[in-house]
Formats: structure tokens, C-alpha cells, sequence
């Protein structure tokens, strides 16, 4: 039986995503990867585009053969394929929490910090940027700003992003702040809580500790 195969780019904060999940399940041997070099324009592709036409990292390649793209979908698969750690909640409560706090820790932080990067800095080059608006990449740095003091309030009074556990929400927020520090988006030392929580989770073993 054909393995799982993982498509994406060392170093990118989506893919990433995905091995934190994959680690958390203990299930990270049970997969094969393989690197799409986004430098080069792989992601680009018609063999590509094929497997994901929105052109983007990561790509699940299923055992039967079936591709899963967008990091949420495929969290979703790995936390339902693979016993260990509940990534996606177990009561419809808990669910549906997390899958809340995880579209704001992707839509306040992560994808803010993106737009950013990708509008407002020299992001990837001049080759993989397309149609940059520097307007918008200013507006979303703003945003990103305002999420980190969102959720820096909200972690004031709890471990975890979302019902109370360790979750995708948390590992999302995780790699937001890490695309920040790679932006040179400034986490600014005020915001306590938040640089606490994430000194605990860097000492998660699937986030790297």
C-alpha cells in the first residue's frame, strides 16, 4: 500500500504547520515528502498545478491518490487518519472553538503577516511576486500588529489558543509569530502574555523544543 506524501517547502510556515501535526500524532515516519523548491518556480508548474491549482505549499497525496490541499484540510485529514494528540477537538464544542481561533490566528496573524510580507517588503523577489500592492501589504502589517494584541489579551488568562487544549489553533499562532520574526514584524516586548505563551510552546517537541 502506497505511502502518504507530503509536498512542500522547508522553511515555509504552512508546511511547517504540517509536520507539527504529523509530530504531535507520532506519525511523521509514516509519510513521505517531498520538496517543491518555490525558488525555482515548482510551485508553478503544469504538474503542479495538477495537484493544486491554487499553485500553493503543502500538498497531501492521499494512499489511494487523492490530493488535499489548504493547511486546515489537511490538519483535518492527519488528526482523523492517525491516533494521538486531538488537533481538531473531540465535542462538537471543542470543535468548533478551535476551528474559530484557528481562522482568527490564521486571518488576525499568519496571512496578515503574509500579505505584509508579500506586499509591503521585497517578499520572495521580483520573479515570484506577482502584482504586488505595497498599500495593501501596508494595511495588513497594521492588522497583523492589532492580532498580536488581540491574542496576547486572550492568552492573558489561559495555556492554549482554544478549548483549553493543545490544538491547530496554537500551532497556527506558533508559525504566525515565527513568519513575523522572518517579516522583521516586531512582537513588541509589551505584549507579556503572548511572548510567554510561545516561550512554552518552543518547548513543545513537535513545535521544535
Amino acid at each position: 500500500m502506497s505511502k502518504i506524501t507530503v509536498y512542500e517547502t522547508t522553511g515555509f510556515p504552512n508546511p511547517a504547520r504540517i509536520r507539527a501535526a504529523l509530530a504531535e500524532k507520532n506519525a511523521t515516519d509514516r509519510v513521505d515528502f517531498i520538496e517543491i523548491d518555490v525558488m525555482a518556480s515548482q510551485h508553478r508548474t503544469p504538474e503542479f498545478y495538477a495537484m493544486n491549482p491554487m499553485g500553493t505549499v503543502p500538498v497531501l497525496r492521499t494512499a489511494d491518490g487523492q490530493f488535499i490541499s489548504e493547511s486546515t484540510a489537511i490538519t483535518e485529514y492527519i488528526d482523523h487518519q492517525f491516533e494521538g494528540t486531538p488537533l481538531t477537538g473531540r465535542t462538537a464544542e471543542e470543535r468548533a472553538e478551535i476551528h474559530m481561533m484557528q481562522r482568527r490566528a490564521e486571518n488576525l496573524v499568519l496571512d496578515a503577516v503574509a500579505s505584509y510580507f508579500h506586499h509591503a517588503t521585497p517578499g520572495l523577489g521580483p520573479t515570484l511576486e506577482i502584482n504586488p500592492c505595497e498599500q495593501w501589504g501596508t494595511i495588513q502589517k497594521a492588522n497583523a500588529q492589532r492580532g498580536l494584541e488581540y491574542f496576547d489579551q486572550h492568552l492573558q488568562s489561559r495555556d492554549f489558543v482554544a478549548a483549553s487544549q493543545f490544538s491547530m489553533a496554537d500551532i497556527t499562532l506558533f508559525y504566525g509569530l515565527g513568519f513575523a520574526d522572518f517579516a522583521k514584524l516586531e512582537i513588541p516586548d509589551s505584549l507579556v502574555s503572548l511572548r510567554a505563551w510561545r516561550d512554552t510552546m518552543s518547548k513543545r517537541p513537535s513545535l521544535g523544543g
